[in-house]
């Protein structure tokens, strides 16, 4: 009661006024709203969706219009007349015509088939905007992991913090004995000065675990979108961990929910595709089309309407067409086989993500005898050496094996926690 006293001073003590306390679900919450990453990713998804909204016009008709004036300095049509005169004869009266002149139009030409061209584009498109999905999604999954491993990082030095504030109080007392028993004669000053060591190397770790927990805390805040000089960690602990045999998931299944995989896939469809529009170029397109025209070449105005049919054959792509279609073919069986490599590699990775969290859950159950077993020996050192049955430098170890438990089952707490948030991300949830 006392310690959770003193802690909850030094916390209210060393935050400005104003300043927010957030925990771990709601450092999440501000990651998914705040994350840089995670905007970068939603700015990706969106510019894919435009770029299937621009792939959808290729079904509207093409539109243009031109249009332009002109001033020759002759006139365009030249010619020689030729009149014949009963009196002169036969003579010739140069023509010359067509020296200034307006001219205009427009035209809409319905595609009615292009290769497939546009088909596929579309269906490409929309692929596109699946991976944007998934991209993201994976992106959420990876931020969610990088937040759990900061914010137990946090609370894993703020414990370790705890545990230097124990110490110190403890090596305190001990000082105040072996002062007053240099004073009477008992002991000589070198048990002091070796009090005093220890005393100045955990003043020296407590500057480390401070230093260590402000980064710590600094890279949480930047990583959730917060300011730093005006956030912190709610007061948490690691309590009782659960076993993770409640948070295993089948292989087989965990390999469909990764976005990883999917994205395989989907690079697999793609270059189907892709291949398909390769094709698609060497076939004929077909279009039909109206348009109005405008002209005043003679100073007199003239407009007319016209309909039309185009078809164009791409001959000369047919000489390099097959080469480019087989490279397509290539790419797609090289799509095949990324998408089987990456399956087996993702497997590999859940597999050695479910041993760590068996192993951190292990060390846990470890380390925490450990800490029974120093506190034990700490306390029977302590009455040993108050009786005069054990020299200081069986209690000073007694006390650093104990403060190496607290810190090795921390570690461990730490551990577990951060090993359980990979794979929740590697199993897809």
């Amino acid at each position: 009661m006392k310690k959770a006293l003193v802690y909850l001073i030094l916390c209210c003590t060393a935050l400005p006024a104003g300043a927010q306390t957030l925990t771990l679900d709601e450092c999440r919450a501000a990651a998914a709203e705040h994350n840089r990453t995670l905007r970068d990713g939603r700015f990706e998804l969106e510019a894919a969706l435009q770029t299937r909204r621009e792939a959808l016009t290729g079904y509207f008709p093409q539109v243009s219009a031109t249009g332009g004036v002109f001033q020759a300095q002759h006139g365009l049509v030249q010619a020689d007349f030729g009149m014949t005169i009963p009196q002169l004869g036969t003579m010739n009266l140069p023509l010359s015509m067509v020296k200034r002149g307006i001219v205009g139009g427009i035209t809409a030409v319905q595609p009615v088939f292009a290769g497939l061209k546009i088909v596929n584009g579309n269906k490409l498109a929309r692929l596109g905007e699946e991976v944007g999905r998934l991209q993201l999604q994976k992106t959420e999954s990876e931020v969610r992991e990088q937040t759990d491993a900061y914010y137990w990082q946090v609370v894993s030095l703020r414990d370790n913090l705890s545990t230097i504030e124990a110490v110190e109080r403890q090596l305190e007392e001990i000082h105040r004995q072996v002062e007053l028993s240099v004073k009477a004669g008992l002991v000589t000053t070198n048990d002091l000065l070796r009090v005093e060591l220890r005393q100045q190397e955990i003043a020296s770790n407590r500057l480390k675990v401070e230093n260590g927990l402000k980064v710590s805390k600094m890279l949480l805040a930047q990583h959730i979108g917060v300011d730093w000089r005006a956030f912190d960690v709610a007061a948490a602990e690691f309590g009782q961990p659960e076993a993770p045999a409640a948070f295993y998931v089948p292989v087989e299944e965990a390999l469909d929910n990764r976005a990883e995989y999917r994205l395989a896939e989907k690079n697999v469809e793609a270059q189907k595709y892709r291949k398909r529009m390769e094709r698609g170029k060497r076939l004929p397109t077909v279009g039909v089309g109206a348009g109005y025209l405008y002209y005043n070449v003679t100073d007199k105005d003239v407009d007319d309407g016209l309909v039309f049919a185009q078809v164009s054959v791409p001959i000369s792509d047919w000489w390099g067409g097959a080469h480019a279609l087989k490279k397509a073919r290539i790419r797609e069986q090289q799509a095949e086989n990324d998408r089987l490599q990456a399956r087996e590699m993702l497997a590999v990775e859940i597999e050695r993500t479910w041993s760590e969290v068996q192993e951190s859950y292990a060390q846990i159950l470890l380390t925490r005898r450990s800490v029974t077993s120093a506190a034990e020996n700490l306390r029977q050192n302590r009455n040993f050496y108050q009786a005069g049955t054990a020299p200081l430098t069986d209690l000073l170890d007694a006390e650093t094996l104990y403060t190496r438990s607290r810190n090795d089952f921390t570690s461990a707490c730490a551990a577990y926690r951060t090993s359980l948030a990979r794979y929740m991300r590697v199993t897809g949830r």
